[in-house]
């Protein structure tokens, strides 16, 4: 694996909110945009069909070809989104659920979340120790996106 990176969120994209989701959504296109195989990590099946229908609901213009795990062609699509880990190796992963997620070694990037509730920036601060502890070296940078901040 190359690089983890936490994305530290504005105080208006709580785990739970649409913003956050939408923002996931953001990170996913960019990916997707960089000819990247992505595979969505949430945390359960009910924020995986959120995504999911995010997704859907994207501008015509910036489609993002994705399936839910054992939907779509075989292989999956560029971005496969799950509740549980994969075992197939893509380019990104993109990290939403607590713990830190298993076979780090199928992916080159990783995406974490720093969200802004005290629970889970604990709970972000000990997956970056884990990744330390695997000699990773996670990156930190806010979160920037109209999405999330429409000011």
């Amino acid at each position: 694996m190359n690089t983890i990176k936490f994305y530290i969120m504005p105080d208006s994209t709580a785990l739970e909110n649409s913003l956050f989701l939408q923002a996931v959504c953001q990170i996913i296109a960019r990916h997707y945009h960089l000819k990247e195989r992505v595979f969505v990590l949430a945390e359960d099946q009910l924020q995986a069909e959120a995504i999911d229908e995010l997704l859907w609901q994207m501008d015509p213009d910036e489609f993002i070809a994705h399936n839910l795990v054992g939907e779509g062609p075989r292989g999956g699509a560029p971005v496969e989104i799950g509740w549980q880990p994969s075992m197939n190796r893509r380019t990104t992963l993109i990290h939403l659920q607590q713990a830190v997620a298993p076979n780090l070694q199928n992916y080159q990037h990783v995406v974490d979340f720093v969200p802004a509730d005290e629970a889970g920036k604990q709970q972000a601060r000990e997956r970056y120790k884990v990744y330390r502890r695997l000699g990773l070296t996670p990156q930190t940078e806010p979160y920037q996106d109209d999405v999330a901040d429409p000011s």
